[in-house]
Parts: structure tokens; C-alpha cells; sequence
């Protein structure tokens, strides 16, 4: 690789940009506030004397930065903001100290990378993460008509069926009169336009993913147990590219599934897991961890996603399932721990396998 000849380290906003430079053949430094636009930053780093590197901490803004940069020959980092260091004791913070701190790190090899996603990836990303956002909106509209009721007194009976069409014509025959009426139809047509959103959003994630990138690691992951299409994509949309971690335990850190460690001189503590990296994966996989404590089994839900697999990739379905289903025996039953800790213990091991399926030949 050439001898860098420009250094530059970014504090990006939505309208503003102030950029330091360091010229390494002067030892020069300069710094400037750039509009917000790509196009202004672009050109103002295309003039400095080539090659250049710029860093900037990851954002709200995007990826859009790091791709013009790219397209313009302009080695970028995109720094990973929560893994950069800051002195305990500085307590000035500015745009112009951020862009220097940034720069400095850059230049010692000390920044860590987030990847930056293609454009068809980010879009998959976000229409995932639009779903989830509707899940979670469809939740709490259901928990604000169930509580409504339970201020006028009303229960529903089969508590294990709810949401059902049995339940739905339930709740439309219920009479609360006045005000309270008109609240709990205001709350039925917001659970109906939601359910809507959410099944549009899941028939275009589905019809998406048979031409994105993904499309052969969704289909290897749906060969576990409680894993289905759109677990599939959401873990590819949050992962990205499974081959890029050498070691499945390096999946499992990177999604926060590990435990916190605060060792001293002959004392070694590990404590909760880290849950660094996407929340929405480690949920996914959270729940999917639920299902392996039910005896090993091929329903037929599950030969169906299975139908047209390699045999090497069935074979490692079934080896999680064996031996997750083991983890919840031993440490469940065996040594008596919270279901909920156990569930996240073969979260991590299933994370495990969602990378061996993904660098199976």
C-alpha cells in the first residue's frame, strides 16, 4: 500500500462537517468547517495531496459518506463510536477535539471498523427494522385495549387463544358505552391498520429476499428449530456477512451474547452478558433458543424449510438441536437455573451454529 500523504479525522453532523488534516510530509495540521452536503466534504478531501485516509465516527448519518469517499478513491474508516477511547478526566467535548481525537487514533492503527453495507443490504436493514418498529407499535396497542377493559371490569375468558378471530369478535361485541366506546373502537381500527402494515412489510421482505445476497444463508438458516424466513433475514440484515468472523465465538461477542468479565490480579468475576452489537439479533435468537427445550424432532413444518438442502446442512441442524436441547436439560433441570438465564446461554450456542451453516461448504 502507498505512504499516506494526507491524514484527515471528521466530526460529521447533519449539516455541518469540521475536518482535521494532517499533512504527513509537512506535520502540518489544519482543521475546517465543511457544509453537510457529501459533495462539499468529497471535494474538499479530493483536493489534499493523494493518498489520502479519512475516519469519522459511525452515526445517524449513515453509510453515504464512506460509499462517496470509496467511489472517489479516498481510503475511509467508519469508527465503531462506543469502542473509542476517551480519558476519564476530559471534560471538554467539542466538534474541533472530536475530529482531532479521531484523527490521532487513525493514525496509530487504533480505531475499530464497523462494516459499511452495500446499498441493497441497508435497504433490507431497514425494512427489517421498520417491521420490528411495527411490532413492537402492534404490542403496546394491544396492551392499551387489554388495560382498558380491565378498568371497566372485562376479561376474556380463554386467556391462551387472544388474538384470535374467536377474540376479535369478542372484543367487537363488547358495549362500554360513551366515551370508553368510542376509545376501544379508536383502539381496534389502530390494532387493524398495524396488523396490516405488518403483514405488507413481512410479503415484501419475503419477495425481497429471493434476489438479495442473503438469499442462500436465509435459506440454510430456516433449517434450525425456531427459525423461520423472517428470523432468517433479520439476522442477515443485522450480521451482514457471517464469513467475515473467523471464529463463531467472535459472532457470539459481536452480538453481545457473552458474559462481561472484570478480572484483577488473582481475581476473575464474569458477570451479565456484554449485549453490545444489534438487539434485534440477539432477541431473534433469544426466542429461537425457547423451542430446544422440546425433544429433538423434524416436524413437518421444519422438513418443509429443509426440503432441497445439502445433507451436510441437515446434519448441523440436527446436531443443534441434539445438543441445545442437552444445555437445556443439564442446565435447567440438572442445575436448576432461571429459564430466562438458559434461554440466553443457548442463544449463544445457537449463534454458534447459525455461523457453521453459513460457512458450510
Amino acid at each position: 500500500m502507498a505512504k499516506v500523504r494526507s491524514w484527515a479525522g471528521l466530526d460529521v453532523h447533519a449539516r455541518s462537517v469540521v475536518a482535521v488534516t494532517l499533512n504527513a510530509e509537512s506535520g502540518e495540521l489544519r482543521s475546517a468547517r465543511l457544509p453537510g452536503e457529501t459533495a462539499k466534504v468529497v471535494e474538499f478531501l479530493a483536493k489534499l495531496p493523494a493518498p489520502t485516509r479519512v475516519a469519522y465516527e459511525a452515526g445517524p448519518t449513515g453509510y453515504g459518506l464512506a460509499r462517496a469517499l470509496g467511489a472517489a478513491g479516498i481510503g475511509c474508516v467508519v469508527a465503531a463510536p462506543g469502542k473509542i477511547e476517551r480519558p476519564a478526566q476530559d471534560k471538554l467535548k467539542t466538534d474541533q477535539r472530536d475530529a482531532e481525537r479521531v484523527l490521532r487514533l487513525l493514525m496509530i492503527d487504533a480505531l475499530c471498523p464497523v462494516r459499511v453495507p452495500t446499498v441493497e443490504e441497508e435497504a433490507l436493514r431497514d425494512l427489517v427494522r421498520a417491521r420490528e418498529d411495527v411490532r413492537g407499535d402492534l404490542m403496546r396497542a394491544r396492551q392499551r385495549l387489554s388495560k382498558l377493559l380491565l378498568r371497566h371490569d372485562i376479561l376474556y375468558e380463554d386467556s391462551a387463544s387472544t388474538w384470535t378471530q374467536r377474540h376479535r369478535s369478542w372484543l367487537r361485541a363488547q358495549q362500554l358505552g360513551g366515551g370508553a366506546q368510542a376509545t376501544l373502537l379508536d383502539y381496534l381500527g389502530a390494532i387493524d391498520t398495524l396488523e396490516l402494515r405488518r403483514s405488507t412489510l413481512e410479503k415484501t421482505i419475503s419477495e425481497l429476499v429471493v434476489a438479495s445476497p442473503y438469499a442462500q444463508t436465509v435459506a440454510r438458516l430456516c433449517c434450525l428449530r425456531g427459525i423461520d424466513t423472517l428470523s432468517a433475514v433479520g439476522l442477515c440484515a443485522e450480521i451482514g456477512d457471517f464469513t467475515r468472523f473467523e471464529r463463531a465465538s467472535k459472532l457470539m461477542s459481536y452480538i453481545g451474547l457473552v458474559p462481561s468479565e472484570h478480572s484483577t490480579g488473582e481475581s476473575r468475576r464474569q458477570g451479565p452478558i456484554t449485549k453490545t452489537g444489534s438487539r434485534h439479533a440477539r432477541r431473534l435468537l433469544v426466542e429461537a433458543a425457547w423451542h430446544y427445550r422440546k425433544t429433538p424432532s423434524r416436524g413437518l413444518t421444519l422438513k418443509r424449510r429443509q426440503d432441497g438442502q445439502p445433507a451436510n446442512i441437515i446434519a448441523i441442524s440436527w446436531q443443534a438441536q441434539q445438543r441445545l436441547h442437552r444445555v437445556w436439560q443439564r442446565l435447567a433441570e440438572q442445575r436448576g437455573k432461571r429459564r430466562t438465564i438458559v434461554a440466553v446461554a443457548v442463544a449463544r450456542e445457537l449463534a454458534g451454529f447459525c455461523w457453521a451453516l453459513a460457512h458450510a461448504d
